[in-house]
């Protein structure tokens, strides 16, 4: 019934089909291999993030996923590395406050209570970089129980950072020597209870502490409190 027209017709058609898969394929391999050239690749999860090779500074998503996985894993290892990747990051100030608006300091904050010591360490560097930036110290609520860690007895690491901490938490608000804002002093907040009568008497307590790094640093304290 078609004869050699209704051939020619069915000819054409499969040559245009060809054609049309040919031009298909040629557009999607060449953007495949554009997107090789332009080196892109697949985003990298929360715990690829915390495996040392990963050297970019983190971007808000990126942080999110790191922040998860340090609320959620029961692993030391993992929050071990995860605090140490966001420690790094909490010292650029874009992060100090992406991180603040996330809700990630009460979740590092909680760490400086594990019983792990590496751990402990490790959040309280994380929360030191943190607490230069005035805002994100107002959100910091470390317990009564915090004081504890201004001991004789606590490892000098531990000892170290907790005097960073409160210099740091000084530094922002005094100039020369100067209150340069007077601070809302709430109740549970980092502010009352390092500027209480309590840890001023820790701390004076320390310098006669016998490593010469932890006196030398109680001695440049002194003067400010």
């Amino acid at each position: 019934m078609g004869g050699p027209r209704g051939a020619g017709w069915v000819a054409a058609g499969l040559l245009l089909g060809a054609g049309a898969c040919y031009c298909i394929y040629r557009l999607t391999r060449g953007r495949r291999q554009g997107d090789r050239e332009l080196g892109m690749r697949p985003s990298k999860s929360a715990e690829d993030l915390t495996d040392g090779s990963y050297d970019d500074v983190l971007n808000a998503a990126q942080l999110q996923k790191l922040l998860y996985l340090l609320e959620s894993t029961e692993d030391p290892v993992i929050i071990e590395r995860a605090l140490i990747t966001l420690g790094n990051n909490a010292a650029f100030s874009v992060n100090q406050a992406i991180i603040r608006e996330l809700g990630g300091i009460p979740i590092v904050g909680n760490k400086i209570n594990h019983s792990n010591q590496s751990i402990k360490e490790k959040a309280l560097n994380a929360l030191n970089n943190l607490s230069v930036n005035v805002e994100n110290q107002i959100k910091i609520k470390v317990d009564s129980s915090f004081l504890s860690l201004y001991d004789s007895h606590v490892a000098k690491e531990i000892l170290l950072r907790v005097l960073t901490l409160f210099q740091n938490i000084n530094n922002c608000l005094k100039i020369e020597g100067h209150l340069a804002v007077q601070p809302t002093f709430t109740e549970g907040s980092l502010f009352f209870l390092l500027h209480g009568e309590e840890c001023a008497q820790k701390i004076k307590a320390l310098v006669d502490h016998h490593d010469a790094e932890v006196k030398e640093k109680v001695l440049t304290i002194i003067p400010k409190i």
